[in-house]
């Protein structure tokens, strides 16, 4: 709780009329609204602030769940399987599939591809394809934002599909809760780029394709990379470490809670506030949908670690910070931006230091200087009205 002297905050964004109907709509249960909410925040559209800020409140019932690898392992095919599942044990889901930007138009290269065969016409699961837009982590501030229109809007599970670019898939841990690293059998390449940084980030990993030659040496590697991060023995069993608990620390419905019955995997389980998360190594085969139950029950084990471990509000804290962090980059960028071009623009500003007229330093104190002192002075404005 803050204290006393707390800054204070500016009030949320307004809403247009129409903008609130539209919220309204959303929170009521129209996909149509869903949709259109979706596009909004992903075309930056003026208002968007607005209606992010309106759902944020309505925001923490579902579970987030990352899938990442790299091209070529079965990623669609899984996150098709999944929502299916998810389907069967009667949860709403919602998809967002990042893919590739065009160079040329920022759009999703692949968007317009059927990528859920096995749910087309169910509309209890919400699939949109969406663009990095260039972004390192394939996730773009907008990727962030949809997930909480989909939260608000009251789905169950929301699946991130990432493009699969290697180590900087990273940024996934910024919105997803439980993230699964998939690898195909006999790709060596990949293993050795997990273990360049994409291991830190995986809660789970996945074997699939693995019905393919390879794939038991593929498990024994990423087993023991999983040993050597943990400093301990881990097993595709093994789960994390601590008993089985399915006991909720709230009085009410939590982030990740779920029936009994899906709250804990069966090999696995959350354990007691001290213990940690060991990663499962399991298989699946997408295509047959081989392995998909137990990778559901892996997910739900997660989450329930995260719940009575009190790790999920580390989690979010983290999360929130970083994403306030981004967008007062990006908001005061887009000052400095403006100020560079009132100036002449950048290459005017580069020619002035090339010709020893100024130097970087002084630019940038030239150009910081004013958005400074605005902030000194509304600083200033709440210590006199205090």
């Amino acid at each position: 709780m803050a204290g006393p002297d707390a800054p204070a905050f500016a009030d949320a964004p307004t809403l247009s009329d129409a903008d609130a109907a539209l919220v309204e709509d959303l929170l009521s249960g129209s996909h149509r609204a869903l949709a259109r909410v979706i596009t909004k925040i992903e075309n930056r559209t003026p208002g968007y602030r607005a209606i992010v800020s309106a759902l944020h409140e309505h925001t923490g019932g579902a579970d987030v769940i990352g899938i990442t690898g790299s091209p070529g392992a079965g990623k669609s095919t899984l996150v098709d399987k999944l929502a299916a599942a998810y389907r069967e044990r009667g949860d709403t889901v919602g998809v967002i599939a990042v893919d590739p930007s065009s160079p040329y138009t920022g759009g999703a290269v692949l968007g317009d591809r059927i990528r859920m065969g096995s749910n087309v016409g169910d509309m209890d699961v919400f699939f949109r394809s969406m663009s990095a837009r260039g972004q390192l982590g394939g996730l773009s501030t907008a990727t962030a934002d949809a997930v909480k229109a989909l939260d608000a809007f009251g789905k169950d599970v929301v699946v991130l599909e990432t493009v699969g670019a290697g180590q900087n898939e990273v940024d996934v841990v910024r919105t997803a809760d439980t993230v699964a690293v998939l690898v195909q059998p006999g790709s060596g390449d990949d293993v050795q780029t997990l273990k360049a940084g994409i291991l830190e980030i995986g809660d789970v990993f996945v074997v699939n394709k693995a019905d393919m030659d390879g794939a038991q040496r593929t498990v024994a590697e990423l087993e023991e990379m999983v040993h050597r991060r943990e400093g301990g023995t881990t097993g595709r069993n093994a789960g994390h470490h601590g008993a089985t608990s399915t006991a909720s620390t709230g009085g009410g419905p939590t982030k990740g809670s779920r029936d009994d019955d899906h709250a804990a995997a069966e090999g696995g389980g959350s354990g007691d506030a001290g213990d940690s998360w060991t990663p499962e190594v399991l298989e699946t085969v997408a295509n047959s949908g081989e392995g998909v139950g137990s990778l559901i029950e892996a997910f739900d084990a997660h989450a329930a670690y995260l719940r009575e471990s009190g790790e999920i509000e580390t989690t979010e804290r983290r999360r929130y910070a970083e994403e306030i962090r981004t967008l007062v980059r990006a908001d005061v960028g887009a000052l400095a931006t403006a100020e560079i071009e009132r100036r002449g623009g950048i290459d005017r500003l580069a020619e002035r230091v090339r010709d020893r007229e100024t130097d970087p330093y002084a630019v940038a104190e030239a150009i910081v200087g004013p958005i400074a002192d605005c902030v000194d002075g509304e600083r200033a404005d709440g210590d006199r009205d205090a």
